[in-house]
């Protein structure tokens, strides 16, 4: 548009300025009004032309260099001002053609400055001085077009790469974001006037589950808004630990400054110290685990000597029955312990598993016949409910599914009873909703008391005065390892169930997730 307004005003100017002597007014006219018309044409179809844009580019270079040849014929004052402003032109378009397109729009100019130069002028032969400013022109082309080809190439690579590195940063920033909604320490972030400007899942929680317009610290958390005050004036912190609401852990606050010379915002980190015992425990348990262990291999030794003497005083004909009596209760103490010592060896074992599809059912079926000929259940019973229609598939250890089941059916035939009456303990194999496989050790006793029910799965956790506390335990640790959630639930009119949420066999990438949330739930 600029180009073709300066060949209008050098086309149509007053004669008395004296810009340039038309040689054809007429046809320098012509040549600015087409041109002129030209222009408004492609900025007018500049938006639509945004998809094909080498190929715009490359028929408006032509009409450009073409317009600008004619101009200097028309113009023959104005020869080196039309031809300066060509290479304006050729230098845009080689910052989008490609190098040989754009080397060849330039060889073009080229040959249409020497072609008029050779060709265009009247009747004297050109001079040394004209074919010199042509070829000089021409070099200048060739220059600027390399160049800006370079520079354009240079500046889509720099492009490119902003536009990856905004996308990565913006993944990053996701990601971090989603690892600080999920940590399980609180975060929160607040300004110099006590307000939260960000908080995190845990936090939250950790606060008593306030409303989103409640932003004020001073309100949420009076007692964390006086220790980050104090910390604030004295730079001491205050590391005992706290309860922020009703129902909630206790926190153990820590505060940092967002940055070092930044006095304006605080990010205080709550740890929950339920979480701080957790991990303790769990290595006190390793390592009380490792302990026990050695302690175990070395009682097993003279325990197996024990009850194996005690078996062959058993099948004495010369004791009396008062004799007979001592050499049973060796006997059923020898057991006991060596279920101890079991239970000890699998705490410090925590083998992985080797997960198998199986059939629920068929494989409940095997479990309860193998269980009735190695254990003599006398009046008790134990018998197996599947669900009718198609088998129960799940994903699991059979190793370390037959010890689950084992400790949940001995401890249901130990305790499941009522006073007098012999144990009734079902093992149920059934589908839940989305397809996720369920098996549930069901007993007929007296059930487990709610105090009690929430402290079962922990360790050395008993009521019995000969037990470990190690059995229900274990049984979650290996339905940990297979992905299965073990959890109690009372049976209504009496009774306790243990149900084992199992892992369906995938289907797909979407399934498994689907099932893997509805087992979570």
């Amino acid at each position: 548009m600029v180009q073709a307004l300066v060949y209008v005003g050098l086309a149509f100017g007053p004669a008395s300025m004296g810009w340039t002597e038309l040689a054809t007014p007429s046809f320098a006219r012509a040549v600015a009004m087409v041109y002129l018309l030209f222009a408004l044409v492609a900025v007018l179809l500049n938006r639509r032309s945004m998809p094909y844009a080498r190929t715009a580019v490359a028929a408006t270079l032509v009409v450009d260099i073409a317009a600008a040849v004619l101009a200097i014929a028309a113009m023959h004052d104005a020869r080196i001002g039309i031809a300066m402003m060509l290479a304006v032109n050729l230098s845009a378009g080689a910052l989008i053609l490609p190098l040989r397109l754009s080397s060849f729009f330039a060889a073009l100019a080229t040959l249409g400055i020497l072609g008029h130069t050779l060709f265009g002028t009247s009747t004297n032969s050109p001079g040394d001085r004209d074919l010199l400013e042509a070829a000089l022109f021409g070099l200048a082309y060739f220059a600027t077009t390399t160049l800006c080809h370079v520079l354009g190439r240079q500046l889509r690579a720099t492009e490119a790469l902003a536009e990856q590195r905004s996308t990565d940063l913006a993944n990053l920033a996701q990601v971090n974001e989603l690892i600080i909604r999920r940590m399980k320490t609180g975060v929160l972030l607040v300004d110099d006037a006590n307000r939260i400007h960000q908080i995190n899942e845990s936090a939250w929680m950790l606060m008593g589950n306030p409303g989103a317009d409640q932003r004020d610290l001073g309100q949420l958390a009076p007692e964390l808004s006086r220790r980050l005050y104090h910390w604030m004036t004295s730079g001491k912190l205050d590391e005992t630990a706290t309860q922020l609401a009703d129902g909630v852990p206790e926190v153990v606050p820590r505060f940092t400054r967002l940055a070092p010379n930044d006095d304006s915002h605080v990010l205080i980190f709550l740890d929950d110290t339920s979480l701080l015992s957790r991990r303790a425990e769990e290595l006190t348990l390793t390592s009380l685990g490792r302990l026990s262990a050695s302690i175990a291999h070395e009682i097993r030794n003279p325990l197996a000597a024990i009850r194996y003497s005690a078996q062959l005083l058993a099948e004495s004909k010369s004791m009396d029955s008062t004799d007979q009596r001592m050499v049973e209760i060796i006997n059923n103490h020898c057991i006991r312990l060596n279920e101890i010592i079991e239970n000890i060896l699998q705490l410090s074992r925590r083998e992985r598993s080797r997960p198998e599809t199986l059939d629920l059912g068929q494989w409940a079926q095997a479990f309860v016949e193998e269980y009735s000929q190695g254990n003599d259940l006398g009046a008790d019973s134990l018998r197996v409910i599947a669900s009718n229609g198609a088998p129960v598939a799940a994903v699991a250890d059979p190793q370390q599914l037959q010890q689950v089941v084992w400790n949940l059916v001995q401890n249901a035939l130990r305790y499941g009873r009522l006073p007098g009456e012999p144990a009734r303990v079902m093992v149920v194999t059934r589908q839940g909703e989305h397809g996720v496989p369920i098996l549930e050790v069901i007993d007929r006793g007296p059930g487990i008391a709610p105090k009690v029910a929430a402290q079962i799965f922990e360790p050395f956790y008993t009521t019995h005065e000969y037990g470990t506390g190690l059995g229900l335990y274990l049984a979650r640790q290996m339905s940990d390892a297979n992905q299965a959630a073990l959890e109690y639930v009372r049976v209504a009119g009496g009774g306790s169930c243990f149900r084992l949420v199992l892992t369906p066999p995938a289907r797909s990438p979407a399934d498994a997730a689907e099932t893997t949330q509805a087992a979570t739930r």
